[in-house]
């Protein structure tokens, strides 16, 4: 008998989002000047990603936060990856990776198969939409999932994400995923939680997209500001917190895990 396969990204962190009532994503980004060596670096990060797994639905490392540590960097995010999936946790890298041929290949492979492969990655769409080929490629052929940026959370997103630009993304990535079957696609989308007046209408545009929304927290959204982004039953989005959780008192674990449970507590009452 052929054994079952594994559950896809989408359907693990739907049913977490389900079973553990949690849509929180909690996002590592290990700051090399906050520590007082790369021993300290490490124990607090993976200490970090432990105490909050119980109320993350996933978790997102930041790449550039692991590259700039250089090779020792990519040793910690293989721990980090390998301890998440210990802990049931789906991994959304977040690289926001883009480039055309055969370097777009190279970064699919390297990001999304492989021993410090994500089971998500965040990818750039700005060089042209058939850019994104290897990636949806990749990420369906290992039951995987790509978030493509739609519409950023930083402020100057405006100089080229505006004048229906976002709109033009956003309808890409729901043709993308218009094929696949189950209950949301391969292909999600980035869409800031600072644009609490636009999670509708993107949410409309993209209906079987996951979507990630980053700045919760630091960058000043709150859980009451995201219900719009969500389906009935509050599935189909992912609320991000990095700084707000991984430093939410300096460097303390205890209450970076109070902070994820605070989190997980609001986005779970702004659904109510």
């Amino acid at each position: 008998m052929t054994p079952a396969a594994p559950p896809s990204f989408a359907q693990a962190v739907t049913e977490r989002t389900r079973r553990l009532q949690t849509r929180l994503c909690v996002g590592l980004d290990p700051r090399s000047g906050t520590y007082r060596d790369a021993a300290h670096l490490r124990s607090h990060t993976l200490d970090v990603l432990e105490a909050t797994a119980p109320y993350a639905a996933c978790v997102k490392p930041q790449l550039a936060f692991f590259e700039a540590l250089g090779l020792p960097g990519f040793t910690l995010l293989e721990e980090v990856c390998a301890a998440a999936r210990t802990l049931g946790l789906p991994v959304i890298l977040d690289g926001k990776r883009g480039d055309i041929g055969s370097t777009a290949e190279a970064y699919a492979q390297g990001w999304l198969s492989g021993p410090h492969a994500g089971d998500a990655l965040t990818v750039n769409p700005f060089l042209g939409f058939e850019t994104l080929t290897p990636f949806v490629g990749a990420a369906r052929a290992n039951g995987g999932a790509i978030f493509v940026l739609v519409k950023t959370s930083n402020p100057d997103q405006a100089d080229l994400q505006g004048s229906g630009i976002s709109e033009r993304v956003a309808a890409e990535v729901a043709r993308l995923g218009e094929t696949e079957g189950g209950e949301y696609a391969s292909v999600g989308a980035v869409v800031g939680a600072t644009h609490p007046a636009d999670l509708g209408h993107f949410r409309a545009l993209m209906p079987r997209a996951l979507l990630l929304l980053p700045g919760l927290g630091a960058q000043g959204a709150t859980p009451d500001d995201l219900a719009a982004a969500f389906h009935p039953g509050g599935t189909g989005a992912l609320a991000s917190a990095s700084r707000a959780v991984q430093y939410a008192l300096g460097l303390d674990v205890t209450a970076s895990r109070e902070a994820a449970r605070r989190l997980r507590d609001g986005l779970n009452g702004a659904l109510r």
